[in-house]
């Protein structure tokens, strides 16, 4: 009987020997089954049976092998470049215009429940938007308010989002495209408007030489001695150039005489006009008679 004891003894040590290993392998299988890691910029949302249950990571996190499953969602910002799409202007311009968007998923669980391929839902929402954005606006605004313009697309396609659990950080044109025959307006009106800008430059330059020549010639008329050294000045500038102009002096002399006369004869006719014009005076005679 001590014998067969020992026997049973040793086949059950032998069988837990053998077991331990084999346990082992299933716990080590079960861990590798389980054990699910998720990067820093990632998160998994885990379904139960097809409900939801919880959003895991980052890092290391349990996944219950046959009845849960998950998938996995990217927090990181994506730029998704749109094609140029064809609008019409509120000034019926036809434009086509290129757009880069900005966007991150803040919610992993509403990004995957609430619509399905959210990257695409994105996009569409920004197309209408940005041809109703465009459809208010008149082809200047356009050219000049870009700015302005691609904020009110990215708060119109944020605020259609947000159920969604998207953030979109920034909407920007990119590029605007116009017709060729519009090209060609807009050259000619700018050509126009150099060309304006460049006579008022010309005559507000020639205004200030007259103020200045007034200005100078009142001056000279204070002090006749500058009349002299300003005509010296001129005849030692024609002298010093190689030219064959002929110069020919009169003293101030004349000149001064020569307004003198002009006055004195401008009086007289002034007089014999108002000779003229005064009315003869009827004796008190002529009057009865």
């Amino acid at each position: 009987m001590a014998s067969f004891a020992g026997h049973r003894a040793r086949q059950h040590n032998g069988c837990a020997m053998l077991a331990l290993p084999f346990l082992a392998f299933v716990i080590v299988l079960g861990l590798v089954l389980c054990v699910r890691i998720a990067a820093q910029y990632q998160r998994a949302v885990i379904f139960r049976l097809g409900r939801y249950q919880r959003i895991a990571g980052p890092g290391a996190y349990l996944l219950l092998p046959f009845i849960e499953w998950q998938q996995t969602v990217d927090l990181r910002t994506k730029t998704t470049a749109v094609d140029a799409q064809e609008t019409i202007t509120r000034d019926n311009v036809p434009i086509k215009i290129n757009a880069v968007i900005w966007q991150r998923v803040v919610d992993p669980k509403r990004a995957l429940i609430e619509v399905a391929n959210v990257d695409n839902a994105v996009i569409q929402v920004a197309l209408t938007t940005l041809r109703s954005v465009i459809g208010q606006h008149t082809l200047d605004d356009v050219l000049k308010e870009q700015e302005m313009i691609s904020r009110r697309i990215e708060e119109g396609t944020d605020a259609a989002t947000e159920p969604w659990g998207v953030k979109v950080e920034r909407v920007q044109m990119k590029n605007v495209e116009i017709p060729e025959s519009m090209q060609r307006a807009m050259a000619q009106e700018a050509e126009a408007l150099r060309e304006k800008r460049a006579r008022q430059i010309k005559a507000e330059a020639e205004l200030d030489a007259a103020n200045l020549l007034r200005q100078a010639a009142e001056t000279i008329m204070q002090s006749p001695a500058g009349l002299e050294l300003r005509r010296m000045q001129m005849i030692t500038e024609v002298g010093a150039e190689q030219n064959t102009m002929t110069i020919v002096m009169m003293p101030s002399e004349f000149v001064s005489m020569a307004r003198g006369i002009g006055d004195a004869l401008g009086k007289r006719a002034d007089a014999k006009d108002a000779a003229q014009a005064k009315p003869a005076r009827v004796s008190p005679e002529h009057r009865n008679g």
